[in-house]
């Protein structure tokens, strides 16, 4: 692929922070107040979110340097453990990575879009989005790096649009600091189990900061770049999601946002009244839509690969002309269409997660693995600060989250594992040929 035609830094941070910035920030904090009642305690989990996905950030540059192939989880986990466990994640990617949070996008798309003008259906919506996108995407490169950093600006423009809007009304409102502050017992409310779901879909709402691990091999100086945008999208992501949460928290009571989906919605009800309301929820609505343009364009580079590898599986590797994985693409679309017909959102969501991290935390591992294996890496490539500590932190927090989940809702955790397990018991009969 020639320099001119490669994916460049400003490219790369849209992707990061387009995957990132979607369905979790506009859709989490209704679920996470049935079971937290400090504005705090929110805050704090969005803070420790951050963390925990810049310490995962970090790591991955690291790997992206020493491995700058595309594919993600699936390459890294290939050459660092073992080609079952790459496989495992390829599915999990496909599965949990990619086509359920499209989904959770497009039902949130068309859950605002919906607020804003009741005769759209949201799931039709939600359908009509995800197939329109995804021709866009089967055009060209070119095509997808236009659409993408055109819906990334519009998107950002229109939160800060709604970040304004809503601290000058906080500013105002002599009560609004009282929601923020910490109370009595805020800590002893963060150490309880059920804290673990609410911080399931902080690390929910964070994933994608590996958004372009997936694409890496398309990257312009792949080595530098791509860990450079996972740094400098999760830093900007992580500040924009504790104001934006901290607008949500000021500007509408917590009972209005207890178990409502389009929290957004709500919050600019109240600060803008019936009318703004609505067309604030056109504005989240077409922001959401540059998530799940980023999401269809990076996922289907992952099954792709798989099709190199796998003889068996190897119609999905095929390219057009423009060198789009078209057959991918599909397969994904097929998935997400499923997925939008089949489950609830909350369901969805926490049954993908489980898998999602537990393959995050085998690729951060592999930080530390290579290191004892092969040392550090060469001077030139990049060298995660303070190693081990930031594989460390996302490994332990990461856990916790994972098991504080699994001993709330032990029936969506096994359904998790069966996710990882399936693809295990069908890697031998594919394997059976060896990969081109």
């Amino acid at each position: 692929m020639s320099s001119r035609s490669a994916i460049g830094l400003p490219t790369c941070v849209a992707l990061v922070t387009a995957t990132m910035v979607g369905t979790g920030v506009y859709t989490s904090l209704g679920f996470q107040l049935q079971d937290l009642r400090s504005g705090f305690s929110i805050l704090v989990l969005w803070g420790l979110g951050g963390l925990i996905s810049l310490c995962g950030a970090l790591s991955y540059a690291e790997l992206s340097a020493r491995i700058p192939r595309s594919g993600g989880e699936y390459t890294y986990l290939s050459e660092i453990y073992h080609p079952a466990i790459g496989f495992m994640a390829a599915c999990v990617s496909l599965l949990a990575g990619f086509a359920a949070p499209i989904a959770l996008s497009a039902l949130a798309f068309g859950s605002y879009l919906h607020a804003a003008y009741p005769e759209c259906g949201e799931r039709t919506s939600g359908f009509a989005a995800v197939v329109l996108i995804t021709l866009l995407h089967l055009r060209s490169l070119g095509t997808s790096s236009l659409v993408q950093n055109a819906a990334t600006a519009l998107k950002f423009l229109l939160v800060a649009l709604f970040l304004f809007i809503g601290f000058r009304a906080a500013f105002l409102k002599s009560s609004a600091a009282e929601v923020l502050r910490p109370g009595a017992g805020w800590f002893q409310e963060l150490a309880r189990p059920s804290s673990g779901i609410a911080l399931l879909f902080v690390l929910y709402a964070y994933s994608g900061w590996n958004a372009t691990t997936y694409l890496a091999g398309e990257v312009r100086n792949g080595r530098r770049t791509v860990g450079l945008s996972l740094i400098l999208g999760t830093l900007a992501v992580t500040l924009l999601y504790i104001a934006l949460n901290a607008v949500f928290l000021t500007s509408a009571p917590q009972g209005d946002l207890r178990g409502i989906l389009n929290v957004g919605s709500v919050s600019a009800a109240h600060l803008l009244g019936s009318q703004g309301g609505r067309a604030m929820s056109v504005i989240i609505a077409v922001g959401l839509l540059a998530s799940i343009s980023a999401m269809i364009w990076a996922g289907p580079r992952v099954t792709q690969r798989v099709g190199e590898d796998y003889p068996a599986l190897g119609f999905l590797a095929r390219r057009s002309d423009a060198g789009i994985p078209v057959p991918a693409m599909l397969v994904q679309l097929a998935l997400v269409l499923v997925l939008l017909l089949a489950g609830s959102f909350e369901g969805v969501l926490v049954l993908a997660q489980i898998p999602l991290l537990f393959c995050l935390m085998l690729g951060v591992a592999g930080t530390i693995i290579l290191r004892a294996r092969t040392g550090a890496p060469e001077e030139n490539l990049f060298h995660c600060p303070l190693h081990p500590l930031p594989p460390l932190v996302f490994l332990v927090c990461s856990a916790t989250g994972i098991i504080y989940s699994a001993s709330t809702r032990p029936w969506t955790a096994l359904g998790g594992l069966g996710i990882m397990l399936i693809p295990l018991i069908l890697h031998p009969w594919l394997a059976r040929n060896p990969a081109r």
